[in-house]
């Protein structure tokens, strides 16, 4: 380790920018922010700089910095170098050094006692990265990662942890016993409670703290409902991404790929429980249960689905079925296989000229039939999406011609949209039923139906 990283307590406390253009302004904000008395020297100031001194943010000593220009300024508690005077540069840092300040000189990593890290704020949370100066360009793409990683309201959740921990503290005796309280605590559902609704956390941890002071050890197990979109990973949500890193357990559907999967912690158990027509791996009702199951044992179980949750999913039942047993859990939304289609192929499910109206619908149900308005379905300027409709495809189309659409209506048929092995089939409403057959397409296969499909060849080249 190269370089000592801390935290310093700049409030109040003198501090000096050399420099007033760009790169200055940047290391000026860093300093106003921690509620430094921020002294600027510098000849000229550029529009930044200027700003924070019409706002009084900054004071200017309007020079070129010597030992003789500053010898009438506070002595500052450290120093950034932000000019591109070579000369200055190496005046400041021998200065510096000489006074024993310490001193960072911006791009010259010989003439610093200190790096600025890249920096991640969510206040009170904070959190620095540094390469030692090596390469700011890799510390900022790992910054980047990590704020991928962490929920945007996480400063919310360490302030409310702050007000309890001396609650906390004076009801659990030794740090063991806090200890375990915290991490059976910070659980995914508990942390996106508190971001929301602090008010309502904070009796969730009084309500735990009454139970761990009777000896009573909370259970940790909770439930993710995550959609994982059409199949390509790099369509997954930042949060689905995150609670894949913190799953015990993954309970996995068919169309959930392989490479989404691998993204999850290498520890998780894998089990599969995908269903498609004929071979249910289990049914619905064993898949409700197994979550319990897994929840009430501890476990954090990410229940992943293809597509978006809500969206022919099942993810109600499955809600529906954690309430009733008192899990708790979260939704995570994913793209649903319409909408990711629809970008990925050029063909906008609305279109000013085109399709004013979008419905989506199943290809089939729990009683076997298709139980829907087809003369509103049949209309014109409307864009029909139709999942898990390949088996029962002629019956589709019959009854849309018999309710008045036209035999040359555009019609889609995309097999595993967005996936490396994707089809795309252009057809028409009277020839679909034999495109599905000559091709011998299988699912999953999406169906659009509507002339927005004509815009795949003027805008679909970007598959």
């Amino acid at each position: 380790m190269n370089h000592l990283p801390i935290f310093i307590d700049l409030k109040g406390h003198p501090c000096w920018i050399i420099g007033g253009g760009v790169v200055a302004a940047r290391k000026a904000s860093l300093l106003i922010k921690a509620g430094a008395d921020v002294h600027v020297i510098a000849p000229e100031l550029g529009q930044e700089m200027r700003r924070y001194l019409d706002e009084g943010r900054i004071q200017w000593r309007q020079t070129a910095f010597s030992p003789e220009a500053v010898a009438d300024l506070p002595r500052p508690r450290l120093i950034i170098s932000a000019t591109d005077d070579e000369a200055v540069s190496h005046a400041a840092a021998e200065w510096a050094r000489a006074n024993n300040i310490l001193i960072n000189t911006a791009d010259v990593t010989e003439l610093c006692d200190f790096i600025l890290p890249a920096i991640i704020e969510r206040d009170p949370v904070t959190v620095a990265v540094s390469t030692g100066g090596a390469s700011p360009i890799l510390a900022r793409w790992i910054k980047g990662a990590l704020e991928r990683c962490l929920p945007h309201d996480i400063g919310a959740v360490a302030q409310l942890l702050g007000q309890m921990r001396a609650r906390v503290k004076a009801a659990l005796p030794t740090p063991e016993v806090r200890k375990t309280f915290w991490e059976r605590l910070l659980t995914p559902v508990f942390i996106e409670k508190a971001a929301k609704s602090p008010k309502n956390a904070a009796q969730d941890i009084a309500e735990k703290l009454d139970r761990a002071k009777m000896g009573e050890a909370p259970s940790a197990g909770e439930v993710w409902l995550i959609g994982c979109g059409p199949g390509n990973p790099e369509l997954l949500t930042l949060k689905a991404q995150r609670l894949l890193q913190q799953a015990d357990v993954l309970l996995y559907d068919r169309l959930v790929d392989e490479r989404i999967l691998d993204l999850a912690r290498r520890e998780a158990e894998r089990v599969y429980v995908g269903k498609h027509a004929g071979d249910h791996a289990l049914s619905q009702e064993e898949i409700n249960a197994l979550m319990i199951e897994r929840a009430h044992a501890g476990q954090k179980v990410a229940r992943l689905k293809g597509g978006d949750v809500y969206v022919f999913g099942r993810g109600g039942e499955e809600a529906e079925a954690l309430v009733e047993a008192g899990i708790p859990f979260t939704v995570v939304p994913g793209i649903t296989t319409a909408t990711a289609v629809s970008a990925q192929y050029g063909m906008p499910l609305t279109h000013r000229d085109r399709a004013q109206a979008v419905t989506l619908i199943t290809g089939h149900s729990r009683e076997g039939g298709l139980p829907y308005n087809w003369g509103a379905l049949a209309q014109p300027n409307h864009t029909l999406v139709i999942y898990m409709g390949l088996k029962n495809l002629p019956m589709i189309r019959d009854r849309l011609l018999a309710n008045g659409m036209a035999p040359d209506t555009p019609v889609a048929l995309i097999e595993n949209g967005t996936r490396p092995n994707a089809r795309v089939l252009i057809t028409d409403l009277e020839k679909c039923v034999d495109t599905r057959d000559e091709h011998a397409l299988k699912p999953p296969t999406l169906i659009i139906v509507g002339r927005v499909v004509e815009l795949y060849e003027r805008i679909g080249h970007v598959h």
